[in-house]
């Protein structure tokens, strides 16, 4: 009984309280009427069906769900230590929150993560570092067919769309891009004023739903295509075949979100769900895909133009360049999208499970370049946790040309990772459709921050190249990066990992290729066997 004392002595409160007020003593309301209200609340816990813990504890119950809400904020600030919060880290988020106010980010007393621990990787630097050069270098992207090839930064602003992100959000990381010379990628919620207004370079991002280029029916509408990737804005067209918070996974955007502003921009009704299927409708098979992205680079006046995708199997990757190959047209860049990525809210199951890590996923798309001799025709980026150099470095040596950041340019911008995209409560700012929360953040101010995590973190990238011996990205490799397998073994990404040659796949295929080789259909995309 004693689950029950609680609404018991408030019970007997609000009486004697209520009874000194009735016996003219008005002081006594203060008490009786908080006191008769929660009491109420206690009664209706009792007869609701719908909680078992309120059932059971009266007003008491209410405790927990109190605590439940505070759990994220109490965990990120007073208990989780520097090294080890989720999705990024303490000591990680203040890296990027330093470099975008332009403060200090160094640390004190060495170390505080474990580099004896089993998967601890490290950079291994030269005896005779290189200088650092006084320009970052950039990366050309733009195969044989493209006729406006595009320099690339080597960090550039990941695909975010506006609907997921506020206006404020995103004209602060296109104003950002303006500043610092690097791209902006749209995501796929359509090209709007927002991406324009202030010059910065964009890749415009075509998803399934074809959001800013569709016919009625949501088909891809050629001819609205041609006319906005004819904006001098738009540097590069990239076709999203999947992403890594949800590969395989189309997007819903609840019918109260799709305002009429939105629904303008992404060329759907208003007031209505807007769906973003599973599968592209322009295409089925890999040959179909490869002669898609010809077309749309045909429509954009031969700009660069290219996909992006989270690789689920190394057959998918070995049928599309075998399309490639038969058809002697590629697209001009791919965008290797990791598992770990992902701004977007999705189910919980696709986020842990579903999807290759952008290590594996970025050097089996190399590989598959590399040994069928297409790598020097197509620029490799890479996207999924990029935040500090490390990443930059990291992933160049993997294989990438250049790299991509989503939620590293949101904390730039005011994101204190609250984790709440999906539920348009943003409490900075930066993932809401509510104006009132949106105008918290100051284009002016969060795009000069912008422009300084960039720079900063492309400085240090470059310095950290310098530190291993190189004098350029380009010399980079695998043996540069080493990771700890046991105790007492760490071995060279060069050693861990298989490296083919160029064309080797065309030629003496390693047994370790022949059964994937032979399943990879250019007119099929098959399930994995």
């Amino acid at each position: 009984m004693y689950r029950f004392i609680a609404i018991a002595a408030l019970g007997v409160v609000a009486m004697c309280a209520g009874a000194g007020a009735i016996a003219d003593h008005p002081t006594w309301w203060w008490l009786a009427v908080p006191a008769a209200l929660v009491f109420a609340l206690g009664i209706y816990d009792l007869i609701q069906t719908r909680h078992s813990v309120l059932r059971n504890y009266p007003v008491l119950g209410h405790l927990r769900f109190l605590m439940e809400d505070l759990r994220p904020e109490l965990q990120q600030y007073f208990i989780e230590r520097n090294f080890d919060g989720r999705p990024y880290d303490r000591s990680r988020r203040t890296i990027i929150y330093e470099r975008a106010k332009g403060t200090h980010s160094e640390q004190a007393f060495g170390t505080e993560r474990d580099i004896d621990s089993v998967g601890y990787e490290h950079l291994a630097q030269s005896i005779a570092p290189a200088p650092v050069p006084d320009t970052p270098p950039r990366v050309l992207v733009g195969g044989p067919d493209c006729k406006q090839p595009y320099s690339m930064a080597l960090l550039n602003v990941s695909a975010m769309s506006f609907g997921a992100l506020s206006s404020n959000a995103i004209l602060a990381l296109n104003k950002g891009a303006a500043l610092g010379g690097f791209a902006h990628d749209t995501g796929e919620g359509g090209l709007t004023p927002y991406h324009t207004e202030h010059g910065g370079d964009l890749v415009w991002e075509i998803g399934s739903g074809y959001f800013g280029a569709r016919s009625a029916d949501g088909r891809f509408d050629s001819a609205q295509f041609a006319d906005k990737a004819a904006h001098p804005n738009v540097k590069c067209v990239s076709l999203k075949l999947s992403q890594g918070a949800k590969p395989g996974l189309g997007g819903v955007l609840p019918a109260a979100k799709v305002s009429e502003e939105i629904a303008r921009y992404r060329g759907v009704p208003a007031h209505q769900k807007c769906v973003s299927p599973a599968a592209h409708s322009a295409f089925s098979t890999p040959r179909e895909l490869i002669r898609f992205i010809a077309e749309m680079r045909e429509l954009a006046g031969g700009k660069p133009t290219g996909f992006k995708l989270c690789v689920g199997t190394r057959t998918d990757v070995l049928a599309i360049c075998k399309a490639m190959v038969d058809e002697g047209t590629a697209p001009d860049f791919i965008i290797v999208d990791g598992a770990e990525g992902g701004t977007a809210a999705a189910p919980l199951e696709y986020e842990d499970h579903v999807g290759m890590p952008l290590t594996d996923g970025l050097m089996t798309v190399h590989n598959v370049l590399v040994g069928m001799g297409l790598r020097d025709k197509i620029r490799l980026g890479a996207s999924g946790k990029v935040a500090g150099a490390t990443d930059v470095v990291k992933r160049l040596i993997q294989g990438a040309d250049y790299t991509n950041s989503a939620r590293a340019m949101m904390m730039a911008i005011g994101c204190i990772q609250a984790q709440r995209c999906h539920t348009n409560t943003c409490p900075t700012g930066v993932a809401t459709q509510d104006p009132r929360r949106a105008r918290a953040l100051n284009v002016a101010d969060k795009s000069v921050r912008v422009q300084r995590y960039q720079a900063a973190t492309v400085h240090q990238a470059m310095q950290m190249i310098a530190s291993l011996g190189a004098h350029r990205p380009e010399q980079l490799n695998p043996h540069m990066l080493r990771k700890r397998l046991s105790p007492s073994i760490v071995r060279t990404y060069a050693e861990i990992y298989e490296w083919l040659r160029p064309g080797q796949l065309l030629a003496e295929r390693p047994d370790s290729w022949e059964a994937d080789w032979a399943f990879a259909d250019p007119d099929s995309f098959t399930p994995a066997h």
